[in-house]
């Protein structure tokens, strides 16, 4: 009886140590601040919106002599390093002491965005020393639209660390994820070229089927109104030949030839001096 309380054993242990690997190998993803039921759907929104960029990571390399020599890794809504479980969405590192510093976790998250951006705030940072009262640090990533790139030009722009409060790190980066929706409605040109096109289609192939079918024209006369369409034709050719010519068709020829009108007075002249004083 006690071998196969045994194996039971085993296997409720197996199973529990395969469980804790599958949640620890699931990524953490971003927590925003509050309460879930808080959430509002926008934030979840947004969140999903940005899920692209999830697998990427970033990096940045500030390098200011001997005083500044950082390199800045940053992921969006995920850990720099899940394996120290440290919610680190945004870290630093001193190239010269290999120090590491979080400048803000992934499980104090906020998101807001505008027409054409998205910013994503990571707070819970490490503490600063003698900055800014010693609070928090924080990252701020403005996230601006630019299509057909889905990531790019990740730079730090400052570091506001001056204050009494409320200091942060100032990054930002292009992406398509932060662009609008392309609205893809017709304009009214463009629809009113469409009605005409089909009102044109559906008289052409409907006069057609009606001239062969009821009427039995044959060849031309199988288009609709020809008639009326041949003669608007010639109209139209006449009206373009009155305008565009350049001189009018009843101008006197530049030369005046021998007509018989000129021989017939020449011819009385003769005749005059002929006759009897």
């Amino acid at each position: 009886m006690s071998s196969p309380c045994h194996t039971s054993a085993l296997l409720l242990v197996f199973m529990a140590v395969a469980v804790a690997g599958a949640e620890q190998s699931e990524e953490r993803s971003c927590d925003v601040i509050g309460d879930e039921s808080s959430e509002s759907q926008m934030e979840r929104a947004l969140l999903k919106k940005l899920e692209p960029l999830s697998h990427m990571r970033f990096n940045v390399t500030v390098d200011k002599g001997k005083t500044e020599n950082y390199v800045y890794q940053f992921r969006v809504c995920r850990e720099v390093n899940s394996t120290s479980h440290d919610y680190g969405g945004l870290v630093q590192t001193d190239r010269q002491n290999g120090k590491t510093t979080v400048i803000g976790r992934i499980n104090e998250t906020q998101v807001f965005n505008g027409s054409d951006w998205i910013m994503l705030i990571y707070k819970g940072g490490d503490s600063y020393g003698t900055h800014c009262s010693g609070e928090k640090r924080r990252a701020v990533i403005m996230i601006s639209c630019k299509r057909g790139v889905t990531a790019s030009s990740f730079s730090i722009i400052s570091e506001e660390r001056e204050k009494e409060q409320e200091c942060f790190y100032l990054f930002e980066m292009d992406s398509s994820v932060a662009c609008p929706a392309e609205n893809s409605r017709l304009s009214v040109g463009s629809i009113l070229l469409i009605t005409f096109a089909s009102l044109i289609a559906v008289y052409i192939i409907g006069g057609f089927l009606y001239q062969r079918l009821v009427v039995g024209a044959k060849g031309m006369e199988q288009f609709p109104h020809f008639a009326f369409w041949q003669d608007l034709g010639n109209l139209v050719a006449d009206g373009c030949d009155f305008v565009c010519r350049s001189k009018p068709r009843n101008a006197p020829a530049a030369y005046r030839g021998v007509g018989d009108d000129q021989l017939g007075e020449e011819s009385e002249e003769r005749d005059d001096h002929l006759l009897p004083m």
